[in-house]
């Protein structure tokens, strides 16, 4: 990642100046010769301690920024760095391939597992060819269509959540955007086989939930699940997007806000400073849940598996009046 083409938060630049600092030191040193480790190292350490302060403290408006972070890991970052092999599955049957959603067969060791999960993209072209990891249709019926191919051969599924939400256009919802929504909601509760669910970005509605209903559901730390985006719930209560910051706090999105209310399993941790400064920590948090998931799951029955689902997502929204 090169630091003078990354586009940076505001709260990440005394972070980011340290380290050049660092790069900068290092560099004329080792062109003069000099000794400069304790200097590094001091350096370094202020590094470590300033990025604790900093995120350690972090609001939830800070937080939905990190989940859109345009180096965070995305779905293609975490085939490549936690299995060892990916075969990439196409097309609905019906109308075309999306490009938004990848869907395949993938080897953890010797186990195979079917793999589903939202794809951005890294640049203006890449984006628009991903469609901004938003989803038409056709998208949700290719990873049905792969997770009922998952149920016929008794594959667990690993499925990636980074999506705004589903594509609201016209023609997706000519072609029954609500309805591929509602049946792989419908259909994924029935799935006889172990379901694990990620949110390691942005968690957008229906948009995020078609491929969501799992047996296991985490969060990454800075990512986000929500009913809406915090600018689309601005711009209805307040009629002002510019009051996004406000309505991410009220909407209770975060990781810890989810974990509380009883929406996720667990909260999984990122490196300081965030999943997009250490790709291959974060993907080692991942791959050592999916595997102890898996090694859990792997004896419990079909109707069990069923049940567990059900019985997850049943008891979210229950409330008492006081």
């Amino acid at each position: 990642m090169n630091p003078k083409t990354t586009p940076w938060l505001e709260f990440e630049k005394p972070i980011v100046e340290l380290e050049e600092r660092i790069r900068t030191l290092e560099d004329s040193a080792s062109l003069r010769g000099l000794d400069v480790t304790d200097e590094v190292q001091r350096l370094r350490e202020r590094v470590m301690s300033l990025g604790r302060e900093i995120f350690d403290s972090l609001d939830d408006w800070q937080r939905v920024q990190l989940a859109r972070h345009p180096r965070r890991p995305t779905t293609q970052d975490y085939l490549r760095l936690i299995f060892d092999s990916f075969n990439e599955l196409h097309g609905d049957r019906a109308f075309r391939d999306d490009p938004s959603l990848i869907t395949g067969l993938a080897f953890l060791g010797r186990r195979p597992v079917m793999v589903i999960g939202h794809q951005k993209g890294r640049d203006t072209k890449s984006n628009i060819h991903r469609n901004f990891g938003m989803a038409h249709p056709e998208g949700y019926r290719k990873a049905m269509r792969v997770m009922e191919l998952a149920a016929r051969n008794r594959r667990p599924i690993v499925t990636f959540i980074d999506t705004p939400g589903a594509y609201p256009g016209l023609g997706a919802e000519e072609r029954g955007q609500g309805e591929a929504i509602a049946r792989n909601l419908r259909d994924m509760a029935a799935l006889p086989v172990p379901v694990l669910v990620f949110v390691t970005g942005e968690g957008g509605s229906g948009g995020a939930l078609a491929i969501g209903v799992g047996n296991r559901v985490y969060m990454l730390e800075n990512s986000i699940y929500s009913v809406i985006s915090p600018e689309g719930c601005a711009a209805i209560l307040w009629r002002d997007r510019a009051k996004a910051a406000d309505a991410a706090r009220a909407m209770k999105i975060t990781a810890r806000d989810a974990l509380r209310l009883g929406v996720i399993d667990a909260v999984l941790p990122e490196p300081t400073g965030g999943a997009h400064r250490d790709h291959i920590a974060t993907a080692a948090v991942l791959k050592s849940r999916i595997i102890a998931d898996l090694d859990e799951l792997a004896s419990v029955g079909a109707e069990d598996l069923r049940r567990q689902r059900l019985d997850k997502f049943l008891a979210m929204g229950i409330f008492q009046e006081g």
